[in-house]
C-alpha cells in the first residue's frame, strides 16, 4: 500500500507543471488601449432616408434580405485614451465636445441598423479597435422608440455579459442623440455627468433606485410592470429629471410629473423622503413649503365584490421649510390644519396617480404581486397571468389613508 502511494505521488508531481500550462489566460489577453471603451448608448428612430446609411454588412438585398423594420439610430460616447480625468483632481471643466480645455474627453459617433446589433456592426466597421461595453454607464432610448417596443433592445443588453445589471437606462423626449452631444459644465465626461445625477436624486430621495436590472425584474414579475427615468435635455446642456416613464409589457404606455415621482415612492414606502410640496393655509393666501423627511407605506389586498381591492395606509413625517406670510404664526392649532390640508391633497394626489395607471393597465406599483403572495388562491383560480392581470388592474378598487406629521418648523418660529 506504501509502495502504491509513493507512485501515485510521483504521478502527481509530474502531472501538476503540466496543469499550469493549460491554466494560464494570457494567451488571449487584449490590453485596455485596444479597445473602444463605449461610455453611453443613444438609441433613435433613424427615420425616412435613412437606408442610404446602412451598408450591407449584415445582409444583402436580394440574396439575404434585412428584416421587414424600420432602422435604428445607435449614438455611442467613446472614451478618448488619455483625456479621461483619473483621481479627485481630474474634475471640472466642460465636457464632451470640446470640454476640459478644448480637448475632447469623448468621441461621439453614431452608425444605423435594423437591430442594435446591426448597428453596432456598421459602428464597428469605421472604428479600429473592437467596441467595449464592460465600461457601459447609461442607455438613452427615444421616446418614439420606446412607445414602439424595446423587446429587441433588451435581447441584446441580456445577451452580451459585459452588460451591467447596474447601469442606467433612461427614456428621453426628443432626440437622444441630442443628449450624447450635450457637454455639461460640471462634469468633463458627459457620461458620468448623467450617471451621478440619478446616483444623488437617489441619495436626497428624488427617484427610486431603479437600475436596469431592476427593470428587467420587475418587467418579467406577472403582477408588476417597469419604469424608467424620464428625462429631458434642456438649455446650456442640462438634463431635467423629468418623471417616471411607465411600460405595459415591452412597450411605454404613459409618463408622470416630476411631483408624482415623490407619489410613486410615498405609496410604495420609498426612504430617504425628498420630495416638496406647496399647501394652502385654508382661507387665506398664505402657502407653506413642506418637505418630507420619512415614509411608511402598508398595502393590504382584499377581495370585494369577486374583484381585487387595496387598502393603501401611508405616514409621513416632515418638516415645514418655507412660509409665504411672516404674519401668520406656526401656532399647534395653524399647523393641525396644514397637518389636514395635505392629508386631503396627498390622498387626491396618490389617487389620480393610480388611476393613471389603471388606464394604461400598468401595474407599477406591485399590487398584483401583493395578491399572488396574500391572495394565491384567488390568483391561482382567477387570474393566473400577467395578461390577465393587465384587464383586471383597470377593474381594481382602493381606498387610500394619510397620516401626515409635522415634526419641525425651523429656527425662525422660535
Amino acid at each position: 500500500m506504501r509502495f502504491g502511494n509513493v507512485r501515485l505521488l510521483w504521478k502527481l508531481f509530474v502531472f501538476l507543471p503540466f496543469v499550469g500550462i493549460l491554466l494560464t489566460g494570457c494567451w488571449d489577453r487584449q490590453e485596455i488601449e485596444e479597445r473602444a471603451i463605449v461610455l453611453g448608448i443613444g438609441i433613435d428612430d433613424a427615420g425616412e432616408g435613412a437606408a442610404k446609411e446602412e451598408n450591407e454588412i449584415s445582409f444583402l438585398h436580394g440574396t439575404i434580405p434585412p428584416p421587414k423594420t424600420g432602422l435604428l439610430r445607435v449614438t455611442v460616447q467613446i472614451a478618448v485614451p488619455g483625456r479621461i480625468p483619473l483621481g479627485p483632481g481630474g474634475g471640472g471643466g466642460g465636457g464632451g465636445e470640446g470640454g476640459g480645455g478644448g480637448q475632447n474627453t469623448v468621441w461621439v459617433v453614431n452608425g444605423v441598423g435594423y437591430t442594435l446589433n446591426d448597428a453596432i456592426n456598421n459602428l464597428q466597421q469605421r472604428i479600429s479597435p473592437p467596441l467595449f461595453f464592460g465600461h457601459l454607464r447609461i442607455i438613452v432610448i427615444s421616446e418614439n422608440v420606446a412607445q414602439k417596443g424595446i423587446t429587441n433592445l433588451n435581447d441584446f443588453f441580456h445577451r452580451n455579459p459585459d452588460i451591467r445589471r447596474m447601469n442606467w437606462m433612461f427614456i428621453c423626449k426628443g432626440y437622444a442623440e441630442e443628449l450624447m452631444k450635450a457637454s455639461p459644465q460640471l462634469e468633463r465626461v458627459p457620461t458620468l455627468y448623467l450617471m451621478n445625477t440619478m446616483d444623488q436624486s437617489v441619495k436626497m430621495g428624488r427617484f427610486p433606485n431603479d437600475f436596469l436590472g431592476i427593470f428587467w425584474s420587475a418587467s418579467s414579475a406577472k403582477g408588476r410592470e417597469g419604469y424608467l427615468p424620464y428625462i429631458t435635455l434642456k438649455p446650456e446642456d442640462t438634463v431635467e429629471l423629468s418623471g417616471l416613464a411607465f411600460f405595459r409589457d415591452d412597450k411605454m404606455v404613459g409618463t408622470t410629473k416630476p411631483l408624482e415621482i415623490t407619489m410613486y415612492m410615498g405609496i410604495v414606502g420609498l426612504n430617504p423622503a425628498g420630495g416638496e410640496a406647496f399647501v394652502e393655509y385654508p382661507n387665506s393666501d398664505t402657502h407653506f413649503l413642506f418637505g418630507a423627511r420619512n415614509r411608511k407605506a402598508v398595502i393590504t389586498p382584499e377581495i370585494r365584490n369577486g374583484k381585487p381591492h387595496m387598502k393603501i395606509k401611508v405616514y409621513i413625517e416632515g418638516n415645514i421649510l418655507e412660509k409665504s406670510n411672516e404674519h401668520v404664526r406656526s401656532t399647534r392649532e395653524v399647523l393641525l390644519q396644514i397637518e389636514q390640508e395635505l392629508n386631503k391633497r396627498v390622498i387626491e394626489g396618490y389617487g389620480n396617480l393610480i388611476r393613471k395607471t389603471m388606464a394604461k393597465g400598468s401595474d407599477i406599483f406591485g399590487f398584483g404581486e401583493q395578491i399572488r403572495a396574500k391572495e394565491w388562491r384567488y390568483w391561482n383560480k382567477e387570474i393566473k397571468t400577467k395578461e390577465n392581470w393587465q384587464k383586471m388592474y383597470k377593474e381594481m378598487t382602493f381606498d387610500i389613508d394619510v397620516q401626515i406629521y409635522i415634526r419641525r418648523v425651523g429656527m425662525k418660529s422660535r
